[in-house]
């Protein structure tokens, strides 16, 4: 498991909840916050099945 301060986490998880629309989000979007926080696509993958969000329009089967 990647460690990652509860600062940076609580900040992925609010960013996942701002891009999320009907609970769902882009993989687009999910990978441009991955990268904007430095931390692994499947971190952010991680948190967003935590938080009940559905991925859609998935580009690359990262998820």
């Amino acid at each position: 498991m990647l460690d990652v301060s509860k600062e940076v986490e609580l900040k992925i998880e609010r960013a996942i909840l701002e891009a999320s629309k009907d609970g769902r989000i882009p993989c687009a979007v999910a990978r441009r916050i991955a990268e904007e926080h430095q931390v692994p696509i499947r971190f952010v993958g991680n948190k967003i099945n935590e938080l009940k969000v559905k991925i859609y329009a998935c580009e690359l089967g990262c998820f």
